[in-house]
């Protein structure tokens, strides 16, 4: 067998190392994008879809969902970059803010959520308010969740109900959608959830009103935004936030996705819009 000459071996080896290196640029051109699992991961995965494949056509590269256990572990991917772009609840944007060192940026948050709510649900007849609640057994979402945890915390505070203290026993189910399961099953007397999730449960006849109802609705206050760490490019996040605003529902790919999205449209946000959430944590003792 004919060996090669000492250049030409060089020259086969560095096409090897820029084939490699080639192969290796492509890999980290895929943009990574997530979610807090607030429903569960069949209704994330469907919800995801069509706005990955969205993304990819505006951004010009490959796009993936990568799912992940748990909201703390969405904060983590974010604030130490191994995620590109996040959905958060109001809540796990200031906690990501705290992680990161104020390093986080929200870009776009539907129009909704500059006035979201939650809602308290119960299947017994004698609880017709919050301090109705007191001595019963209640269920919160996730414990890091905005729409589920914090804010009908913090106006059971208000309503002079202290969870740990006035309730017969606080759980945790981990979504909004098992919240619900939650109460209507008889686990627990009642529960505290994203009203969105609420109102497409009713839509989709997934709740039997007739024994399920709701009781109690808060105030308004801000919620979910999508964020990025602050070391992407601005002309990435102008990218980025031009994508989402420009979703409409003139367009049939638009209307899918903020369906989906449970949106009527996506508007600029900022990080002082979640000031009154990050003070609502710290009042509940939620975040030091």
């Amino acid at each position: 067998m004919r060996s090669l000459s000492f250049p030409n071996a060089v020259r086969l080896l560095i096409a090897f190392c820029m084939i490699a290196l080639s192969g290796i640029a492509q890999a980290q051109q895929v943009f990574r994008v997530t979610a807090i699992p607030d429903e569960s991961p069949t209704e994330l995965a469907r919800k995801a879809a069509p706005l990955m494949k969205y993304l990819e056509q505006k951004l010009g590269r490959k796009v993936e969902f990568t799912p992940v256990t748990d909201y703390a572990a969405a904060v983590e991917a974010v604030a130490n970059k191994q995620i590109d772009l996040a959905w958060f609840g109001g809540f796990t944007f200031v906690q990501a803010q705290q992680r990161s060192g104020g390093k986080v940026i929200p870009l776009v948050q539907r129009e909704e959520d500059t006035k979201f709510r939650s809602v308290f649900i119960t299947t017994n007849s004698s609880i017709k308010a919050l301090p109705d609640l007191k001595g019963h057994t209640l269920s919160f979402g996730s414990q890091s969740s905005t729409s589920g945890h914090l804010m009908p915390r913090s106006y059971l505070l208000a309503a002079g109900v202290d969870p740990d203290r006035d309730l017969k026993r606080v759980a945790y189910s981990g979504t909004h959608d098992a919240t619900v399961a939650a109460v209507a099953s008889g686990k627990v007397d009642a529960g505290a959830l994203n009203i969105s999730v609420w109102e497409k449960l009713v839509a989709d006849k997934k709740v039997d009103l007739g024994k399920v109802r709701v009781f109690y609705t808060t105030p308004v206050y801000y919620d979910y935004n999508w964020t990025v760490h602050a070391d992407m490019p601005a002309a990435e996040r102008a990218k980025l936030t031009q994508a989402f605003t420009d979703l409409s529902t003139a367009t049939p790919q638009g209307r899918e996705i903020l369906e989906l999205q449970r949106a009527t449209r996506f508007i600029p946000t900022r990080a002082e819009n979640y000031k009154g959430i990050e003070s609502a944590a710290r009042n509940a003792g939620l975040l030091k």
